[in-house]
C-alpha cells in the first residue's frame, strides 16, 4: 500500500509576496512620493528665488552655439553646477524662514546638498581629472581649479559640521548657517563658475584631439561616462532626487529641458518612487518636474 501523500497546502493570491508588497507600494507612493505631495506653483515675480544670492552659468554651448567635445562637456558640467546652485540659494534663502515643524527636514535636505557638493569634488579629483589629464597628456591643466578647491572645503567642512553637531534638529538657526554659507560662498561661487571656462578652454589645447578621429571619439566617452556616474553613486534615494529637484528645463530658451538625457520613466521614478524616501525633504527644492516652483519656506 502507498504511503499517504503529504498535504501540501496551496499558497493562493494571498500568499504571494508579491500581493503583499504591491498594496503597500502602492500606499507608499500616494502618501509620501514628491508626484503626490508636492505643489508647483511658479515663483512669483519680485519674490526670492534660487537664482540668488550665487548667480547661474549661462552654458557655454548656449553662449558660444559650439558643439566641440570640450564645450559640450563644459556645458554638461555648468548645468550640473547650476542644480547645485540652486540648491545652494534655496538653502541659503528660507533658512532663516523655517517654521519649527519643518526643522528636522530641512537639516536633512540641507546635508543632501553637502553630501551632493562633496562627492562631486571628490569625483572631479579622482576620476574626471586624471582622465582629462591622460586624454591631452597635459598633467598641469587643474592646477588652477585644485587651488580653487582648497579654497572653499573648510567652509563646506563648517557647514556640514554645524549640521551634524545640532542636539536636536530644533536648536537649528537659519541665521547661523546663512552666516556660515556667506563665509565661503566667494571661493565657492567663483571656482564653479572659472571651471566652466577652464574645461571649455581646452577646445584650443595644443592635443586636443582633433575632430572625427579616434582620441575625440574616447574624450567624448569620457565625460559621458564619468556624467551618468558622479551623481548617481552619490546616493539614489537623495542625491538623485535632490539634483532632478532643482534643474530647471525653461532655462535658456528651454533648450535643456530633456537633460540629462534619462529616459522619461526612468525620471519619472528616480523622482516619484526613489524619491519617496525621504519624500519631506523635497518640499524645499527650488523646482518641480524640470520647472521653478516657489520657494516652500517663503
Amino acid at each position: 500500500m502507498d504511503p499517504p501523500t503529504k498535504y501540501k497546502p496551496r499558497r493562493g493570491v494571498l500568499g504571494n509576496p508579491l500581493y503583499i508588497a504591491i498594496p503597500i507600494l502602492i500606499g507608499l507612493f500616494f502618501t509620501r512620493s514628491p508626484y503626490m505631495t508636492m505643489t508647483a506653483t511658479a515663483p512669483t515675480e519680485g519674490k526670492p528665488w534660487a537664482d540668488a544670492p550665487i548667480k547661474l552659468i549661462t552654458t557655454p554651448q548656449y553662449e558660444t552655439k559650439q558643439t566641440d567635445i570640450f564645450t559640450t562637456g563644459a556645458t554638461h558640467m555648468a548645468l550640473l553646477h547650476n542644480a547645485i546652485f540652486r540648491g545652494y540659494n534655496s538653502i541659503y534663502q528660507q533658512a532663516p524662514h523655517v517654521k519649527p515643524e519643518d526643522k528636522s527636514d530641512f537639516v536633512g535636505y540641507s546635508l543632501t546638498w553637502h553630501k551632493f557638493v562633496k562627492s562631486h569634488h571628490d569625483d572631479e579629483e579622482e576620476n574626471l581629472f586624471t582622465k582629462v589629464e591622460e586624454v591631452l597628456g597635459d598633467k598641469n591643466i587643474w592646477a588652477e581649479t585644485l587651488k580653487e578647491h582648497e579654497a572653499f572645503l573648510g567652509g563646506l567642512a563648517e557647514f556640514h559640521s554645524y549640521l551634524t553637531s545640532l542636539k536636536s534638529h530644533q536648536d537649528f538657526s537659519g541665521t547661523e548657517l546663512q552666516r556660515i554659507m556667506s563665509s565661503f560662498q566667494e571661493p565657492f561661487d567663483s571656482h564653479f563658475h572659472h571651471e566652466i571656462a577652464t574645461i571649455a578652454a581646452l577646445k584650443d589645447h595644443s592635443n586636443a584631439p582633433k575632430p572625427g578621429s579616434p582620441e575625440e571619439a574616447k574624450a567624448s566617452a569620457t565625460f559621458k561616462t564619468w556624467g551618468k556616474k558622479t551623481v548617481t553613486q552619490a546616493g539614489t534615494l537623495d542625491v538623485v532626487p535632490f539634483f532632478l529637484l532643482n534643474l530647471d528645463g525653461t532655462r535658456e530658451d528651454g533648450m535643456w529641458a530633456n537633460w540629462p538625457p534619462i529616459p522619461a520613466p526612468i525620471k519619472w521614478g528616480l523622482v516619484n518612487i526613489g524619491g519617496a524616501y525621504y519624500s519631506s525633504w523635497w518640499k524645499f527644492s527650488s523646482c518641480s518636474n524640470g520647472k521653478p516652483k516657489e520657494l516652500y519656506a517663503l
